[in-house]
């Protein structure tokens, strides 16, 4: 199931991007050290990673240097984001449940890697139609999920889709402030202590 959330989120990026590929996508997206083909480009590179680093396994001790070019051409962008969200679904769903990969956050399982995947693909398409103007809203079923897997401390009502977002400190919902310092819980649910993390991300 989590490697088909993985071609959902990318299948919902790519159509709500490739209508706006006539954009002027070096527009700096509001509050992001990011333009708008960087953003995608970024979006594009966490899957790519996963897919290496759950494959690698636990210990960070891969020398590969992938990245997606941020001045490529926007159907480049969209091609690249579909092609890694491919390899990290495929990834997720050929390993056992049980195998674990290296990630600054935790030692992630595959649907660690797969809502990781999920998330980074979600969030950063919403601030690429951010910065077009444009609202980027997907399923609430899938946002409901990611949440639930990454952010376990986190209500999903009334509206799971705000409730992602907040938790990745992009909105503030009323009687939450904004996440500014947020992690992600992205070892097997059965490890969390129940504590909430604070800080960056580490690494």
């Amino acid at each position: 199931m989590w490697s088909a959330d993985v071609r959902s989120a990318a299948g919902a990026a790519d159509r709500f991007l490739r209508p706006l590929a006539g954009r002027d996508w070096s527009r700096q997206v509001p509050g992001l050290d990011f333009t708008v083909a960087s953003v995608v480009a970024h979006a594009g590179g966490g899957p790519l990673w996963y897919a290496v680093d759950l494959t690698n396994g636990p210990a960070d001790d891969a020398a590969f240097d992938l990245r997606v070019k941020p001045d490529a051409a926007p159907a480049a962008l969209l091609a690249s984001l579909r092609t890694a969200a491919t390899l990290c679904a495929m990834a997720v769903s050929l390993l056992p449940d049980t195998a674990r990969g290296y990630h600054p956050a935790g030692s992630a399982d595959p649907s660690g890697f797969a809502a990781m995947a999920c998330d980074e693909i979600l969030v950063h398409t919403y601030d690429a139609g951010t910065g077009l103007g444009e609202d980027f809203r997907p399923g609430p079923e899938l946002a409901a999920r990611v949440l639930a897997r990454l952010f376990p401390w986190r209500q999903p009502e009334p509206d799971p889709w705000s409730a992602l977002l907040s938790a990745n400190g992009r909105i503030d919902l009323p009687g939450l402030p904004r996440s500014a310092g947020w992690q992600w819980h992205c070892a097997p649910l059965a490890e969390w202590d129940g504590q909430i993390p604070t800080g960056p991300l580490p690494g």
